[in-house]
């Protein structure tokens, strides 16, 4: 059974607006481990596509070298993107249609080493659905004054417990945490 992980850039508020967080060598690399550490992302629709438009890698691209590894890894990681509207996907991707929880837990079922997920609405749905086995929050010193913000609307209260920290430099802090069951 492959565990489903979650990781989330979010400001002091709650803010999880992509655009509110400080892009640092420290989260393209923690997050370029988390991917490395999955057989597979999970993204909705919205994700996917700015991710694909973000870091598709094209033959001429210029960006920071500290970047490049992030970008190779979610390059060539497989993909499964969750869409009633798209037709089709590329980018070592497969559609996922059908009821979300059905669909995710033969996900799961499957021999592997994970499933990493990102974005802000479908994994609230997963949230709703108790899919979930590792939160991320990696937490910017900031405080953007807007939203969105991480998990709005939830139903019920979820208690984590706090299993591993890691410090990302400049005060931004990765904090994952584990449903209590």
């Amino acid at each position: 059974m492959r565990a489903l992980r979650y990781s989330i850039n979010v400001t002091l508020d709650g803010c999880v607006d992509h655009r509110a967080g400080h892009p640092s060598e420290g989260i393209h690399r923690n997050a370029a481990a988390n991917i490395a550490r999955a057989d597979a992302l999970l993204l909705g629709r919205v994700t996917y596509g700015m991710m694909e438009e973000a870091w598709r890698l094209p033959a001429s691209w210029d960006i920071p070298a500290w970047m490049m590894p992030f970008a190779e890894t979610i390059d060539r990681a497989k993909k499964y993107v969750v869409s009633r509207s798209l037709e089709t996907v590329d980018w070592n991707a497969e559609l996922v249609r059908g009821d979300l929880g059905e669909a995710v837990r033969a996900l799961k079922a499957e021999d592997g080493a994970g499933i990493f997920v990102g974005g802000v609405t479908m994994p609230l749905a997963l949230a709703e659905l108790g899919l979930i086995d590792e939160y991320e929050l990696v937490v910017h010193p900031r405080v953007a004054g807007h939203g969105p913000t991480l998990f709005a609307g939830l139903s019920r209260i979820l208690d984590l417990e706090l299993v591993d920290e890691e410090p990302l430099g400049a005060g931004i802090v990765a904090r994952r945490f584990v449903p209590r069951r």
